[in-house]
């Protein structure tokens, strides 16, 4: 695990670094990455429910409410669904590169619409354990890199934690393909940043 003490600008700025990489990487690379994150959620259920129930006790302590705890609470299916939809996101058609449009000038120069990554996309949120897994899985597909935060400090929904290690110990193809450890970084409230998946020179 790589944890970093940053402010956001620094976590920021390593994350669009890194995205110059990977809006380079093959999309077959991306959709291998899309399946071992599928298959370890898999794997790794009855921890991602062992510790998500360590946190409902703690969320029911804090008296969030009902819909807050609906929100932050996950069960088999829920967790299934999770990798259902990451393997939805690897069905999809990869965006980059598409042309949308294009049209010959009278001086014959030829222009062209072309579908490239944003860079980095920041995602704050509360008690939805099943957007660390979302987000990332479409910034992934589309080349982009992502920073997500967690915005409700009494709450430590592990999904990200499970999550986060899915991303570092399950993408060893990915990562020798050329994928960067700061394309995917999780941070908590304001204390370390906790990078995942993708960093390697260009």
């Amino acid at each position: 695990m790589v944890i970093a003490v940053s402010s956001v600008a620094d976590t920021c700025a390593a994350a669009k670094r890194a995205a110059r990489a990977l809006a380079r990487t093959d999309t077959a690379v991306k959709n291998a990455a899309l399946e071992e994150i599928a298959l370890a959620l898999e794997s790794r259920l009855e921890e991602i429910l062992i510790a998500n129930e360590r946190d409902m006790q703690l969320a029911r302590e804090a008296d969030i409410g009902a819909a807050l705890l609906d929100r932050l609470r996950l069960d088999e299916e829920r967790v299934v669904q999770i990798a259902h939809a990451v393997r939805q996101i690897v069905a999809l058609a990869d965006p980059v590169g598409e042309v949308i449009s294009g049209q010959r000038l009278p001086n014959g120069l030829d222009v062209r619409k072309v579908r490239v990554p944003l860079g980095v996309v920041a995602v704050v949120y509360e008690a939805r354990p099943n957007v660390t897994i979302d987000a990332a899985a479409l910034c992934l597909k589309s080349g982009n890199a992502i920073v997500l935060h967690r915005a409700t400090g009494a709450l430590r929904d592990r999904l990200q934690h499970a999550g986060y290690r899915v991303f570092e110990t399950d993408l060893s193809d990915f990562h020798r393909a050329g994928g960067s450890s700061k394309c995917l970084t999780l941070k908590l409230d304001d204390g370390p940043v906790r990078r995942s998946t993708t960093t390697r020179s260009a």
